[in-house]
């Protein structure tokens, strides 16, 4: 199964660039230009992880992210800029961020990151399965 990966920056060249590189590598990726289109298209698309930049006009990255985990909040995010502050890396990790890269990035580290996200969301998704299976088979022995 591919990983399915959202990115959402505001920069055109630099989201189709790094789309097409990860496409390449055979992650399934679609894209958003800003915030609230990144939020739609979470709205209507299952994703594992969410590539964002943190500094684009309008909702920030911060703002955005704090959307995509009240929506979703199994998928993943690692936030993305060119102009990240210890503060800024700092907020975004404590509100549930992934981890955090700055721009430009090399692509193995990209792609790494991508799949450690993966993993753990995977690995939170299980959790949650093995749980109500749990709960379902304590219920069905009570009766």
């Amino acid at each position: 199964m591919k990983i399915r990966v959202l990115i959402i920056d505001d920069e055109k060249e630099f989201l189709d660039v790094l789309a097409e590189r990860l496409e390449n590598r055979g992650f399934s990726v679609v894209k958003a230009l800003d915030g609230d289109e990144g939020v739609g298209v979470l709205r209507d698309t299952d994703v594992d992880v969410v590539v964002l930049d943190v500094l684009m006009p309008g909702k920030d990255g911060i703002s955005t992210l704090r959307e995509i985990k009240t929506l979703k909040p199994l998928v993943e995010v690692i936030m993305f800029t060119g102009h990240a502050t210890v503060e800024t890396a700092v907020k975004g990790m404590e509100m549930g961020a992934f981890d955090y890269l700055m721009k430009p990035t090399e692509n193995r580290e990209l792609i790494e990151k991508i799949v450690n996200a993966y993993v753990r969301k995977s690995e939170h998704e299980m959790r949650i399965r093995n749980a109500e299976i749990k709960r379902i088979l304590l219920a069905q022995a009570e009766e």
